[in-house]
């Protein structure tokens, strides 16, 4: 999950969202400061780093995804990354610090997730990240400044006053923001509780609390520490193949599958002049039904957009959400030719939906297939070859290969690691040359 986000993170830094919000940071300025990832030479303080890396992690919808429906890692990540860098030399922050803390931060978004049977399904309201991200970054970033219990509730009481975003920003520029800020607001909450700011003990008890953000939310009470079930090892995460909304992987599956059928080779062109409709049964989540998508962001929340490329192209990648490519002629032509149906059984949930793409040609013929799993699933996880692959495409266009290879070995030996402020010298651009005695091992 850690090197995903990173690297989901760097290929983030080049997209226009990012950049807007990069420059906008630039008015801020502090003896205090931490890496922006992908830059050398210019750095933020700790709150400002962490939301434009968290709105970095998520520009292009590329990151993690867990089941009840939330991105868990970007605000988590960023958030504590920022926050190492912020202790003094004397008290180093190690590997097992950052590791734990991060893991306190997705366990925190789980369990309150699972306190709302409304959470299991895709979200029709708030963006989860903007919500349980808020307070997981808050729990996490309370983990790494040492907080005792009195201060941990203040943490995530100040943060619930911060957390929410409407879901109507989906597939806009404003979306990633949601990441940033959940990042931002959470470490600025433990920060604020450090400094004595009391809160609601209770909010996470309260209809009028945490309640307010799920309308069957009901707070049970957590196992001992001595028989404490984590998450995480129950349920694992999406990883993702190509930049989009976590439903339309199994459309780009099932769509690729169509293809291979109706063309001999990969070099043999869709017969467009063949096809008379293609048909999506998919479940009804309306703001990734977008027949008509004009942006990058746009067809990034599009069933149709993602159908229709995975059967021009057969396969999806960051090049299919181009502006070249999202009005191309061709895409354009077959969009017109697509419509959705919601079969009753196909509820909106990341652990049971399914997709079935049927094109019907000019001679009646059918042509269908359906997905029920995507390879990158928690049911079929990546290979750990294919989830390195990913990272190094994103990261070799953003660091040089040595910082590159530097993270990975970093991240793989995390928990050895004396001062993980090693990482953060990596994702600013350096190689291992400029950190020699930085790189011990417990």
């Amino acid at each position: 999950m850690i090197l995903d986000t990173l690297g989901v993170g760097l290929l983030g830094t080049s997209t226009e969202v990012c950049q807007k919000v990069t420059q906008y940071s630039k008015i801020y300025s502090s003896d205090l400061s931490s890496t922006i990832w992908g830059h050398l030479d210019f750095r933020l303080p700790p709150l400002y780093a962490a939301f434009v890396n968290g709105v970095a992690v998520h520009s292009m919808d590329f990151d993690d995804t867990w089941h009840p429906a939330t991105h868990p890692s970007g605000a988590v990540l960023s958030a504590v990354i920022a926050l190492s860098e912020a202790f003094p030399q004397k008290k180093k922050i190690s590997g097992l610090d950052l590791l734990l803390a991060f893991n306190v931060g997705i366990e925190v978004q789980g369990r309150l997730l699972h306190f709302s049977r409304e959470a299991k399904n895709i979200p029709k309201r708030f963006h989860p990240p903007a919500v349980v991200g808020t307070m997981g970054s808050a729990a996490a970033c309370a983990k790494l400044l040492a907080l005792d219990q009195l201060e941990c509730k203040n943490a995530l009481a100040i943060a619930a006053s911060y957390a929410g975003a409407p879901l109507a920003n989906a597939a806009t520029q404003i979306k990633p923001l949601h990441v940033g800020n959940a990042a931002k607001h959470g470490l600025e909450a433990a920060c604020l509780a450090l400094q004595g700011l009391e809160g609601n003990k209770q909010i996470l008890d309260m209809e009028s609390g945490m309640g307010a953000f799920y309308t069957d939310y009901n707070p049970q009470t957590l196992p001992t520490l001595q028989s404490y079930p984590w998450l995480l090892d129950q349920q694992d995460v999406a990883i993702k193949r190509f930049p989009a909304h976590l439903a339309t992987h199994w459309v780009a599956d099932a769509a690729s599958s169509v293809r291979r059928k109706l063309v001999e080779s990969s070099e043999n062109l869709l017969p467009l002049d063949k096809i008379e409709k293609v048909i999506l049964k998919v479940p009804e989540v309306k703001y990734v039904n977008r027949p008509s998508p004009a942006s990058e962001h746009e067809a990034r929340h599009s069933f149709q957009f993602v159908a229709c490329s995975a059967l021009l192209d057969g396969s999806m990648s960051v090049q299919s959400f181009s502006t070249e490519n999202v009005h191309r002629p061709a895409l354009q032509e077959l969009l017109c030719k697509t419509q959705l149906e919601h079969p009753p059984d196909n509820t909106p949930s990341f652990d049971s939906l399914y997709c079935e793409v049927s094109i019907i040609l000019e001679d009646g013929n059918m042509i269908s297939d359906r997905c029920t799993t995507f390879y990158g699933h928690w049911r079929k996880p990546l290979k750990k070859e294919d989830l390195e692959e990913k990272f190094q495409s994103n990261a070799l266009g953003i660091l040089p290969a040595e910082a590159v290879e530097g993270i990975v070995e970093t991240v793989y030996n995390l928990e050895k690691v004396e001062d993980c402020s090693v990482l953060s010298t990596f994702l600013s651009g350096q190689s291992a040359r400029a950190l020699p005695e930085k790189l011990r091992f417990l």
